[in-house]
């Protein structure tokens, strides 16, 4: 029976419908999102999913079962079904039931009732990673100390997450602590949402401080908040990231905000493989082989040193070889940084298990309230296929089609008209595919970065960027991650990887650094209408829903005359 006008239904396979008409939608949106995960968004109608890891991720975090049915109760318009308050209240204190400790001398328990100790032994897979049939008594059983990441893995898997509180070695001592001026003579501080990153992260005095995951949107300084985690832990520090050019930033980051020298920070990627208290490797370098049977070489680095602090950056993109050192490392601090939680792959769950749960996650409009982010306008720009084009599309495989649509020859024009649109803002043309690229490149007379120039070269056409000595950029994906380009306030997508949420995610977060002057950004996505390109695109527009952005969706046909330049106010403005 419907009880009044309320935003969301909640449906008995813990489905929740969220209607974004409703005046209450963005409230029930800020509170739903805390513990439920959005899957698709036919039209207004949002649908989320209520799952295991979204509720312990929510547990570990603070938030308690009667917050979520309260949350879910106060703006849905039917009844709550049973079958969902009960499942809440039964998942969430399932976090922490079982708990992992060391014993005075150094033994490695797991603790819990034993009727589920009982049952968890009996299982094939738990039993062979717990010491025998040992234990201390009632309520515990001797796990093998090396099983400890491959126990917390297979038990979350089964249902029961596993607090760790068995602590971490302190690694080798680093003198170093974080500067109160850069080397350019600014002043530098943590700002406060940052600062509470890293308490959150270490929970100094808690046992089960020191390992988890930090939620934060490109441009909110997550470098800077795994350099002060290294700061605070005082500790040799092994950073992992996801290309050469992070590494390199990381680098200066670590010169210009700590008390660090150079001789005391190694790089180890393809062109140098230095080991020293700091170093910086990429992920590609460590899951390089030559061949596929071969054993991956380049992870002797995790004992190299006596790490006390592994950071993973970008940690939605961690090779699954990475995962399986990392089951070896839990006795290491670890710490996750980026800005989405959703992996292409589905195995968020080992993140949760090996890495750690999630410890703070900021939502970007909250960043955009304070400034510390640029205001973000997303428009998705649909046009009909290139009339050529159209029959070659028809007669394509299913899985081409995606392909001829994202290659839409028409797509040139919408592009130079927005760059014209916005002139004297920097902009970057983003895309897929290198022919499309190349032609884009060569129509608008603008140099091309992608995956094929050297390092150095890169390297370059950042500088000049940033410079103001380029004012648009055709990048490929190898701009995706971790691409510091402060001044680029316009984003144009011409083609992606298919549904990729995290991709749309971290394309966005080119633009979003904050700008002096007129604050704001433009992410524009063009898609060609009526065809599999479509369909693509609402999936990976699902993080920016979440977190609280709209996309403005706008036939080509219509939107290209009020693109005038002479007429347009907001264009007079933007060429200023």
């Amino acid at each position: 029976m419907k009880r009044e006008d309320k935003p969301l239904c909640v449906q008995a396979d813990f489905t929740v419908l969220l209607d974004d008409r409703h005046a209450d939608a963005e409230v029930a949106r800020v509170q739903l999102s805390r513990f439920a995960d959005l899957t698709k968004r036919p039209g207004h109608i949002h649908t989320y999913r209520i799952t295991p890891m979204s509720i312990w991720n929510a547990a570990s975090a603070g938030m308690m079962p009667k917050e979520m049915i309260r949350a879910l109760g106060e703006n849905s318009c039917y009844e709550l079904p049973l079958q969902v308050t009960s499942g809440i209240r039964k998942l969430a204190e399932r976090y922490g039931k079982l708990m992992l400790q060391l014993t005075a001398e150094g033994m490695l328990m797991l603790l819990g009732e034993e009727e589920l100790l009982s049952t968890l032994r009996a299982n094939k897979t738990i039993s062979e990673l717990l010491r025998g049939a040992d234990h201390l008594g009632e309520g515990s059983l001797i796990v093998r100390p090396e099983a400890r990441g491959l126990l917390k893995q297979e038990l979350t898997r089964l249902g029961y997450p596993v607090l760790d509180l068995a602590g971490y070695r302190h690694g080798e001592a680093l003198d170093v602590s974080l500067t109160e001026r850069t080397a350019a003579g600014r002043s530098f501080e943590l700002r406060d949402y940052q600062l509470r990153a890293v308490n959150l992260f270490y929970l100094e005095g808690q046992a089960d401080g020191g390992s988890g995951v930090l939620v934060l949107p490109c441009g909110a300084g997550k470098t800077v908040i795994g350099i002060a985690a290294l700061a605070r832990l005082r500790c040799d520090t092994l950073i992992l990231t996801s290309n050469v050019t992070s590494v390199q930033q990381w680098k200066a980051e670590l010169l210009d905000k700590t008390t660090l020298t150079e001789d005391k920070i190694g790089t180890y990627a393809a062109d140098s493989k230095d080991v020293k208290p700091v170093t910086i490797a990429t992920y590609q370098i460590l899951t390089s082989r030559r061949q596929k049977t071969d054993e991956y070489s380049h992870m002797r680095l995790f004992q190299e040193r006596n790490w006390g602090l592994i950071v993973y950056d970008e940690v939605h993109l961690l090779p699954a070889p990475v995962f399986r050192m990392t089951a070896d490392l839990q006795a290491t601090r670890r710490l996750g940084l980026t800005a989405t939680l959703v992996r292409e792959d589905g195995r968020e769950e080992d993140v949760f298990s090996l890495i750690g749960p999630k410890r703070f996650d900021l939502p970007w409009k909250t960043l955009e309230q304070r400034k510390y982010i640029a205001s973000l306008t997303c428009t998705e720009i649909r046009l009909p296929l290139a009339h050529e084009e159209l029959e070659g599309y028809v007669a394509a495989e299913e899985k081409t089609k995606v392909r001829v649509a994202g290659e839409n020859s028409a797509k040139i024009e919408v592009v130079r008209e927005l760059l014209r649109y916005h002139v004297g803002k920097p902009a970057l043309v983003i895309g897929q595919y290198l022919t499309q690229l190349h032609r884009l490149a060569e129509e608008l007379q603008a140099p091309i970065l992608t995956g094929e120039l050297p390092h150095e070269e890169r390297a370059k056409l950042y500088e000049q960027f940033k410079a103001g000595e380029i004012p648009v950029l055709v990048v490929s994906k190898v701009a995706n991650f971790a691409v510091d380009l402060p001044d680029a306030a316009v984003a144009i997508q011409v083609s992606g990887s298919y549904g990729s949420r995290q991709e749309e995610a971290q394309r966005i977060g080119r633009i979003l650094r904050p700008k002096s002057g007129d604050n704001r950004a433009w992410f524009y996505t063009v898609v060609s209408d009526h065809t599999k390109e479509t369909e693509y695109a609402s999936r990976r527009q699902l993080f920016l829903l979440e977190q609280g952005y709209r996309y403005n969706l706008r036939e080509w046909d219509e939107m290209k005359d009020e693109l005038s330049y002479e007429d347009d106010e907001v264009s007079r403005e933007a060429a200023q």
